[in-house]
Order: structure tokens, then C-alpha cells, then sequence
């Protein structure tokens, strides 16, 4: 299922973003005590700083990764996976078509 996942994305960079992403999330929470301080913690604030450099370089620079450093910065916040969300809207928006496709109801004349 995973697999299939990884497989179904486009690019290379694409899918490393999310290893990083998920990783880190991952590790932030397997480690809280490490990064329960938010911002106070060194650990945590480099580990969001390589993060954010890495999304960029992989993806691009997107208005969806500063909200998520900030976020970050906020102790507890750690415990929900911004990291991983903000690649999801960045990924999602990268396919999505540029305009929808409207269609008249079948059977109405227009």
C-alpha cells in the first residue's frame, strides 16, 4: 500500500520529499522529550531548519513551508505532523489541473 503510494508520484524529488517529511515527523515524535521545549530546544530547532532547507531544495520554495517553521517553533506542536502536511498541500497542488472541467447536466439543453 505504501509502495503503491511512493510509486503513483512523478518525480524523484518528489518522493524523497516525503521520506524527509514523514522522517522527521516521525522522529520528533518517537524523540519528544528531545523536542518537547519547541523552540527552546537546539536539537528541535536545527532539526526544523535542515527539514525546511531540504522541502525547499527538493520542491521548491513555497508559501506553505514558512506557516510550518513557525508552527514548529511552538513547543508541543511537535506531537502533529506539520511537516508531512505541508508537503501533502504542496504535492497536491503541484498535480492538480489548473482549471475544473464543467459539463452541463445530462439531458437539459442549455
Amino acid at each position: 500500500m505504501l509502495s503503491d503510494f511512493f510509486r503513483s508520484m512523478k518525480t524523484r524529488e518528489e518522493r524523497l520529499a516525503w521520506l524527509v517529511a514523514i522522517g522527521a515527523d516521525a522522529l520528533q515524535l518517537a524523540v519528544t522529550p528531545l523536542f518537547a521545549e519547541g523552540a527552546l530546544s537546539p536539537a528541535d530547532a536545527i532539526l526544523d531548519a535542515v527539514v525546511a532547507v531540504v522541502l525547499v531544495r527538493l520542491l521548491g520554495w513555497h508559501w506553505a513551508f514558512l506557516p510550518t517553521l513557525l508552527v514548529e517553533a511552538v513547543p508541543g506542536a511537535d506531537l502533529f505532523p506539520t511537516w508531512t502536511a505541508a508537503v501533502f498541500f504542496v504535492t497536491r497542488q503541484m498535480h492538480a489541473p489548473e482549471e475544473p472541467v464543467i459539463l452541463p447536466p445530462e439531458g437539459k439543453k442549455i
